[in-house]
């Protein structure tokens, strides 16, 4: 199967649903602080409300592990798209301005992160146990990638359909790309595991997988925590130096756009280095870059210059596509593997948490242009953790098959 396996195999059943996931994600994701306005909260609260998304997908996390051990990927994805077009009706419902109104609103983002957070590491061990150990950085790549993709487009689409229907045409067309994501994923085939296999997955448990990965975790664990924690802070340092430069928000989101478009561009060429020459091929580049990029950003002195280490940026972070996913499904069981990877994706978002918490500190002691410059020394802290911990090799088929034997044997 390893020889004749083709990506374009699984292009729709694997990454339709994550461009319409993240399609669905982008298209609200510009309205969450503007819809929780309009429900009478203040812009603090506007923003709290906004970051129960990301809540959302911490506290599930593990649980999310937990459920794919016990009912499967295929089912827990389905069961995401559920939850996520429950808290999309939740959005849509306007009880007026009050708090009865923002809470049931704010309920509504709280679900639809916890969902993404089931969909994400459902899909991420489904293509895990599906794609040979060979290809797994280029499929994993590619899921980030095609999930990057959408995002970056729903907002356009959303805007299209805010032009006819308000501010809940944005909800409408994540509602649409969920139910059609919801449709693919219901057609996909079960994966094929043993019943030995599956009574040993139910014995699995969280602290069990803790006690005995926990070196993993202390070690290449706390590389994709840094590395996280520079991720996350790329999204917010962009607007706010551009901002400190006295651009206009059009020039700063064209900017960030340009940005991006770099990001989407980056990831396929990126999953191929790693399955050709070694995780450490990207995982170290990528977080050096996105160090330098930092670090050149208080240098900039207008649009051109600002666009210049933004494009730097993009780019260092664009060749570290699927690096997270593919570090977690290199070293996770065959047994258990889905609470390894919520344990996993858990130390992730705690650097996403952790990140712009040092820029806003340092800001506020010291300036943005240090507060920048600390965050980049973060990105440099991830590139020598990663290159001490990431494994020299990448997997080939003998040694992954020998793992998976001894996994399963114990």
């Amino acid at each position: 199967m390893s020889e004749e396996f083709r990506l374009r195999s699984i292009a729709v059943s694997a990454y339709g649903p994550a461009t319409l996931f993240g399609l669905a994600e982008g298209s609200m994701l510009p309205v969450i602080a503007l819809s929780a306005i309009d429900r009478g909260a203040t812009t603090s609260i506007a923003a709290l409300v906004g970051a129960l998304l990301g809540i959302g997908s911490i506290v599930t996390n593990i649980p999310s592990g937990i459920l794919a051990t016990r009912i499967g990927e295929r089912r827990s994805m389905i069961v995401a798209a559920v939850v996520t077009l429950v808290g999309l009706a939740f959005c849509l419902v306007d009880l007026g301005d009050g708090p009865a109104s923002l809470l049931l609103y704010g309920a509504g983002v709280l679900l639809i992160g916890a969902a993404s957070s089931v969909y994400n590491l459902a899909r991420q061990s489904y293509l895990t146990e599906m794609v040979p150990a060979h290809m797994r950085a280029r499929a994993l790549s590619t899921l980030g990638g095609t999930m990057r993709i959408g995002v970056f487009l729903g907002p356009f689409i959303g805007a299209g359909a805010m032009q006819l229907w308000g501010l809940p045409g944005a909800y409408y067309v994540s509602i649409v790309a969920i139910l059609a994501a919801g449709v693919i994923v219901y057609r996909v085939p079960d994966l094929e595991i043993s019943a030995e296999r599956r009574a040993a997955a139910a014995q699995v448990t969280t602290w069990g997988i803790t006690k005995q990965y926990w070196r993993t975790f202390a070690t290449l664990g706390m590389g994709v925590l840094l590395l996280s924690a520079i991720r996350q802070t790329r999204q917010t340092v962009i607007p706010l130096w551009a901002a400190h430069l006295g651009l206009s928000p059009t020039t700063s989101s064209i900017i960030y756009g340009i940005a991006g478009a770099i990001d989407a561009l980056t990831f396929y060429p990126a999953g191929k280095v790693m399955d050709h020459y070694g995780r450490r091929w990207v995982a170290v580049p990528s977080t050096f870059v996105l160090g330098i990029s930092f670090v050149l950003m208080p240098l900039t002195h207008g649009a051109v210059t600002l666009a210049l280490a933004a494009m730097v940026m993009g780019f260092g972070n664009g060749i570290g596509s699927g690096i997270v996913m593919t570090l977690g499904a290199d070293t996770s069981p065959a047994i258990g593997r889905p609470t390894f990877l919520g344990i996993w994706r858990e130390l992730a978002d705690a650097g996403s948490g952790i990140g712009p918490v040092i820029l806003s500190v340092v800001t506020a002691a010291a300036g943005l242009g240090l507060g920048i410059v600390v965050s980049g020394a973060v990105g440099f802290a991830a590139a020598a953790a990663l290159w001490a911990w990431v494994p020299r090799r990448p997997p080939s088929r003998e040694r992954v098959a020998g793992a998976t034997l001894r996994n399963t044997a114990t």
